[in-house]
C-alpha cells in the first residue's frame, strides 16, 4: 500500500489549481512504503515514515477545512446570485414540484392508471344511469297502482 502527498492550493483567483503548493511550486507525488499487519496496526514503519504521514495527514485535514470553507463560499454566493435572479427558495420549490408533477403525467404508469380509472368512470357512470333510469321507471309504475284501502 502506498500513500501520495499531494498539495492542492486555494486562492480566490482559481480554485482549480491541483498538484500546486501555496507558494507556486509543483508538488511531486512522494510514495511511503507502509506495512499493515492483518489487525490493521502498522508494522515495519519507520519513525520518520511516520513523521511524514503524521505531517501528510495533517495538510490534507487542513486542505479539507479550506474546501469546505470555499465550499461555503461558493454556496453563499449562488444563494446571492438566485436571490438577484428572483430565484428564491420558494420558486425553487414551485419549479421543482412542476417539474415533478409534469414528469409524473408523462410518465406511462401515470398514463395507464388515468386510462384505467377513466375507463372505470365511464363504466360506473354508464351503470349508475341505468340504475336511475330503471328506479324512475319502477317508481312511475307504482303510481299507476291503485293505493290499497286502509283496513277497518
Amino acid at each position: 500500500m502506498h500513500a501520495q502527498a499531494s498539495m492542492v492550493c486555494i486562492s480566490d483567483s482559481n480554485i482549480y489549481t491541483p498538484l500546486k503548493g501555496c507558494s507556486g511550486e509543483n508538488v511531486s507525488p512522494r510514495n511511503i512504503s507502509i506495512g499493515i499487519s492483518r489487525n490493521g496496526l502498522t508494522n515495519g514503519l519507520s519513525e520518520e515514515d511516520e513523521d511524514d504521514l503524521k505531517m501528510e495527514l495533517a495538510k490534507t485535514e487542513d486542505e479539507m477545512q479550506t474546501l469546505r470553507q470555499v465550499l461555503l463560499a461558493k454556496e453563499k454566493y449562488a444563494v446571492d446570485i438566485k436571490r438577484q435572479l428572483g430565484m428564491g427558495p420558494f420558486s425553487e420549490i414551485k419549479h421543482n414540484m412542476s417539474k415533478g408533477w409534469h414528469e409524473v403525467q408523462t410518465s406511462n404508469m401515470y398514463r395507464m392508471t388515468h386510462d384505467t380509472i377513466s375507463h372505470a368512470g365511464q363504466i360506473s357512470t354508464a351503470a349508475m344511469s341505468t340504475m336511475g333510469v330503471a328506479i324512475t321507471r319502477r317508481l312511475g309504475e307504482m303510481r299507476a297502482l291503485p293505493l290499497p284501502s286502509p283496513p277497518r
